[in-house]
């Protein structure tokens, strides 16, 4: 993600591509990724989770610094749907993994553990990358290949041996794949928690191009998201322990009140990097919440033998709501500029903290 926060600028301002069609790639990205998750999740049920990992953590090694070599659009896509596939498997495969070895009594508190370590991570690594960026993205690219390499050698020396998967129904896999989107009371909390993945797309792909737009260097957006993610990194367990014993979908409507003032501190606070600062500051509380209560609450309502392609179906809904973040963003900026659409974005979580709230008691009942 230290790399990913860039490449929207790499590719409009050393690329030469148009905003919309980077937007359209990102899109693009986020949808193969989402389509091809409950697969790989609902796989990774039948035949376990490591050897899924090691490959895509191999893939990717090789796939993400390819982006230098994207020059236009055709190999901008290229490049876009090869980080899609390698996706597909890592976000529904590893948080199926990661529940798996937690007690179903601790599994908020184990994600929040999981999610500081990727905070720390991805304070590791932004920071210095956007000071890597401003001077070479040739750089930046061998640094995450070296990334993946690691995480491939670690997946093979940290688990000698597979998790076994749980007891499924060998109902077939096609049906298994798609048995989320069968799950009313699942579709319904997707289509109000879908504004959690969203905001995630705004801040780390969006609110880059928003600072640079407003004449903010890539040195100082990474110091802002860096902060960010010092921000969960010392408060997502404490978080998580405290609201674990009321369950992970009590606070999720105050989460998404959180996110209609970030998006407002965006719109409104008058100069760009005290706008930038204040905004993701903002978001980052509503992150402390949703970053393990939404995979917890998905873990809910996944039945017995599930659990891989439950998180595969949120998976799906994840990826096109991050990947719509930019070509929502390009679209709104045209016509209302950068702070008419955080305003949008404002009102939108507005509505879901509404829903969510008056989805609480069905939620509670199914669990």
């Amino acid at each position: 993600m230290g790399v990913v926060t860039f490449l929207g600028i790499y590719f409009v301002r050393v690329a030469g591509i148009d905003l919309a069609l980077v937007g359209a790639a990102f899109l693009l990205e986020n949808a193969l990724r989402g389509a091809a998750a409950p697969f790989f999740g609902a796989l990774s049920d039948r035949v376990g989770r490591r050897s899924l990992l090691v490959a895509a953590a191999a893939f990717s090694a090789i796939a993400l610094p390819c982006f230098l070599l994207v020059t236009g659009p055709a190999s901008l896509f290229a490049w876009s749907a090869s980080i899609g596939l390698a996706g597909a498997v890592n976000m529904p495969v590893a948080a199926a993994l990661l529940l798996d070895l937690a007690p179903a009594e601790r599994r908020q508190s184990v994600l929040a553990l999981n999610y500081t370590v990727m905070s720390v991570a991805y304070t590791v690594a932004v920071i210095p990358a956007g000071y890597v960026a401003e001077r070479s993205y040739a750089v930046l690219a061998l640094l995450s290949a070296l990334g993946y390499v690691l995480v491939a050698v670690l997946y093979l020396a940290a688990l000698r041996t597979p998790v076994p998967a749980e007891h499924v129904t060998r109902e077939g896999m096609l049906r298994d794949t798609v048995s989320a989107f069968g799950d009313r009371t699942f579709l319904l909390f997707a289509a109000c928690a879908v504004i959690f993945p969203l905001s995630m797309g705004l801040v780390v792909i969006a609110s880059p191009l928003f600072g640079a737009d407003l004449g903010l260097g890539e040195g100082y957006i990474g110091l802002v998201l860096g902060g960010n993610s010092l921000i969960v990194a010392a408060l997502a367990v404490p978080v998580a322990t405290r609201i674990e014993p009321s369950g992970p979908f009590w606070l999720l409507g105050a989460a998404s009140l959180v996110l209609a003032g970030a998006f407002t501190c965006y719109a409104l606070v008058p100069h760009p990097a005290a706008a930038l600062l204040v905004g993701t500051v903002v978001f980052s509380f509503a992150e402390l919440v949703f970053s393990s209560a939404v995979p917890a609450a998905v873990a809910r309502l996944a039945p017995v033998g599930r659990r891989g392609a439950y998180q595969g179906g949120w998976a799906l809904v994840g990826s096109l709501a991050m990947g719509s973040a930019l070509v929502l963003s390009s679209t709104l900026r045209g016509p209302y500029g950068w702070q008419g659409a955080w305003l949008m974005y404002a009102a939108l979580a507005l509505v879901a903290a509404v829903a969510l709230y008056g989805l609480r008691g069905r939620l509670l009942e199914r669990v």
